[in-house]
């Protein structure tokens, strides 16, 4: 008895002395916002103020000090995120994870954006403002690298710390450019639908722009067999990374607000997760002022404001990414045909590290065009070599000097500079100012092709009439300055013509373009109280004509008790998705089942999920939902020819079952909340040990897809509706009292698990609530936590 006292108290103390050190342990990684610290090459002592929510308030005497302060204190907080950022376009995944990102890298890595950075970089002048200030602020990153807190992730992964360079903020900007890409989800699937199915089926999908469809206003003076489509989206789905999705913004003259000043909002929309992707900070010295947003390891702000001017992003949706069939020489497959005869590949040698020390060598075959994707997944069967062709890669930009000059800005004619020295992504840039300018510039190096060629399917690579026959001059790009409706917009719908021209791309549907012009197409005048209301606004603009018109064709003769009741929820909905809705849990399920009975028959199973992950998709419903004809009726697995009474009735009675077998037979207890969750996840919050430590959530949320608080959800046959991506921030700029302005983040400003702010606005986002982004400096410097920084 005595042995197993003495092992107990044993155990006991061990127990007691391994929380002690945890304890220790957990404090010591927790960030510093408070002390004075030396920074190297500092010209004189900078201040840094932390306010409640940890947003650093910078204050230097010269701005290359403020982005050395910036670099140590944004380290501080995402040197894990910057880590993880920075691995994904060179395809050094593996080296952290292991086998399981290997695809992953593959892609990636041979999608030569790590070339492109180097190219990037080496083109820089060393001597302009925004290289060296940049550069400041990578000696700030690796500072904060060598001597400051190694990550907890670090430990957990067994990272070795690598100084950051020029190259990584590049790859960064690279791997943007590409998840704002939509081709490489689309085009490859329209080539299998069309050689599936033939053209008549494609002529009833919106491949081109439906009549009705609401713009943005101009203003101014047998290819492929396993669809390549879906190993895209799985290896994006696996690469840890948030993909920039869509957003919203909208910028106010003094005619539409109450003040008489401009009113400015956006929010863009990328995936969840955890950390959150924007971190803020207010840098302020004699000569510069800005309060900006920046991504992990970016030196200038992707949005910010100041007293004069603010900015922000939307997605243009614009088709920037080609495929080309081409043909290989029969006598010798490293040739390739083109209009000057046979042309070789360059082939290279792609080598991947993998966690534990093996390493994989695959060969990718280059043509003039791009990489050569039967090289990227040998898997998927082509009848010959396709090559993806890519804006980014093939004219690279000037992107650092582009963001830069869009954060320095004097007046909008040298904000609009800023702009054009954009290539790749193609983005709307909103911009509002004190002097009652509103404006927005499409961004990006764009073409016109030969007429006839239709750049939403895989084009032929074997001649140059595919190819980009113009490019745009940057003053042809749609924009608008001043427009006489008082306000520009943007909700990643099309813009109108410009000179007849509707440019291609993956437009989002108009749902929340109508209602952005549902809001502002009124007398109402604006300012935070109702802007706010606005930017959290849960109803749809379409889903009540939708099932006006599919309720025209539904047969209600045999409906059960509750399958009447359904319906008349659904009538008397007015398309909004608060928590208690039952309304949403019913729509969207239809909407689900509308949608598998009117189109996988025809494609099958496989095509059909790729289907579903498309703005094409979205656009259709509508659509189809007027249609009282339509070839896709027609279920092709039956004798008989369904009309659209048949499978618009199948899929109602089909999701009422659903409904009453996974939450009851009571529908008033089918609340929105308990099917639609979020959850911010962090990499490591896939262990579900770790899950509690580092990812956040799930909550119910309210909201749904393609409403102006967009709640990005998959299409499938769960009935469940995990939000995958949303808005990243709520920004609201008043330049009557800019020092109210307000903004949210999805979950906080650290990433830091340890940290008081990594997720100490979660409760207020949910609830659609905000928070002051701080300009006055009485109110900034009355904070406790500050750190002094003084030169070695």
């Amino acid at each position: 008895m005595r042995f197993f006292k003495k092992l107990f108290k044993g155990l006991l103390f061990l127990v007691v002395i391994l929380f002690v050190l945890g304890f220790f342990f957990r404090e010591y990684l927790k960030p510093n916002y408070k002390g004075h610290l030396r920074l190297d090459n500092l010209k004189d002592s900078t201040s840094v103020y932390f306010d409640d929510y940890g947003v650093p308030h910078i204050y230097a005497n010269n701005e290359e000090d403020a982005m050395r302060a910036l670099g140590f204190v944004h380290a501080q907080d995402r040197l894990w995120q910057m880590e993880l950022m920075r691995r994904i376009a060179p395809g050094r995944l593996s080296e952290i994870f292991g086998k399981d990102m290997l695809e992953v890298d593959k892609m990636f890595s041979s999608m030569e954006i790590a070339e492109t950075s180097k190219f990037c970089v080496q083109q820089l002048d060393k001597n302009s403002k925004h290289y060296k200030l940049a550069n400041a602020y990578l000696e700030g990153v690796n500072q904060f690298l060598m001597d400051g807190t190694t990550p907890v992730e670090f430990y957990l992964l067994g990272i070795q710390k690598e100084r950051f360079t020029m190259e990584d903020v590049y790859n960064i900007y690279g791997y943007m450019s590409f998840s704002f890409a939509l081709g490489q989800k689309t085009d490859p699937l329209m080539t299998a639908l069309k050689e599936k199915l033939g053209e008549a089926y494609l002529k009833e999908l919106p491949l081109v722009t439906p009549k009705n469809y609401t713009k943005i206003p101009v203003w101014n003076t047998d290819n492929i067999k396993k669809n390549f489509t879906s190993k895209v989206n799985k290896v994006l789905d696996e690469s840890q990374i948030p993909l920039f999705m869509g957003s919203n913004s909208w910028v106010l003259n003094s005619n539409k607000t109450k003040s008489g000043k401009v009113l400015f909002a956006n929010d863009p929309h990328i995936s969840y997760s955890q950390p959150a992707v924007w971190y803020e900070a207010h840098i302020v010295t004699p000569n510069h002022e800005m309060y900006g947003y920046y991504l992990a390891c970016s030196p200038f702000p992707l949005l910010g404001h100041n007293r004069d001017y603010a900015y922000g992003l939307t997605m243009f949706e614009n088709d920037d990414l080609d495929f080309y069939a081409l043909e290989n020489n029969s006598k010798n497959k490293n040739e390739y045909q083109s209009e000057m005869g046979w042309e070789k590949y360059t082939i290279k040698n792609k080598e991947i590290r993998i966690k534990g020390g093996d390493v994989c060598v695959h060969s990718v075959k280059y043509s003039d065009l791009g990489p050569i994707i039967n090289d990227i997944f040998p898997d998927v069967e082509l009848k010959s070599p396709v090559a993806m062709w890519w804006m980014y890669t093939q004219f690279p930009g000037e992107l650092l000097e582009a963001v830069y000059t869009m954060s320095h800005a004097r007046n909008s004619d040298d904000f609009r500079k800023g702009t054009h020295l954009i290539n790749a992504p193609g983005l709307n840039v909103m911009y509002g100012s004190k002097n009652d300018t509103v404006a927005w510039f499409a961004t990006g190096k764009l073409y016109e092709n030969n007429k006839g060629v239709n750049r939403k399917f895989v084009l032929d690579g074997t001649t140059d009439y595919d190819y980009p026959k113009r490019y745009l001059d940057r003053n042809e790009n749609p924009y608008a300055i001043n427009p006489p409706q008082n306000y520009v917009y943007s909700a990643n719908n099309q813009p109108a013509a410009v000179n007849g021209f509707l440019y291609p791309g993956y437009y989002a549907p108009d749902n929340r373009a109508r209602r952005i012009e549902h809001f502002l197409n009124t007398d109402e005048k604006w300012d935070y109280s109702n802007a706010k209301k606005m930017a959290v606004d849960v109803t749809s603009a379409v889903t009540p004509t939708i099932i006006e018109h599919l309720g025209k064709s539904l047969d209600t003769t045999e409906f059960s008790m509750n399958e009447k009741k359904a319906w008349h929820i659904l009538k008397t909905w007015k398309g909004d998705s608060p928590l208690n809705s039952v309304a949403s849990t019913i729509y969207y399920k239809w909407e689900y089942d509308f949608l598998r009975n009117t189109y996988e028959d025809e494609m099958g199973k496989d095509l059909f999920l790729e289907f579903l992950r498309t703005f094409t998709l979205k656009k259709s419903i509508i659509l189809q939902a007027e249609k009282e004809n339509s070839i896709w009726w027609d279920n092709v697995h039956t004798i008989m020819k369904e009309p659209k009474k048949d499978i618009v009735t199948k899929a109602f009675k089909e999701s009422i079952a659903f409904l009453e077998k996974q939450l009851g037979d009571d529908i008033d207890k089918w609340e929105w909340k308990k099917v639609q969750t979020v959850e911010f996840q962090h990499p490591l919050g896939k262990v579900a040990a770790l899950r509690p430590i580092f990812s956040v959530g799930p909550f119910p949320t309210h909201g749904a897809r393609e409403v102006i608080n967009n709640q990005e959800t998959r299409y499938d046959s769960t009935g469940v509706y995990k939000v995958k991506a949303g808005p990243s921030t709520r920004r609201i700029i008043d330049f009557n009292d800019v020092e109210n302005a307000v903004s949210i983040s999805p979950t906080g400003q650290s990433g830091n698990p340890f940290s008081p702010h990594y997720k100490d606005q979660t409760d207020m986002y949910l609830k659609g609530k905000f928070r002051k982004m701080l300009l006055n400096k009485n109110e900034i410097q009355k904070s406790e936590n500050k750190i002094i920084f003084t030169k070695n």
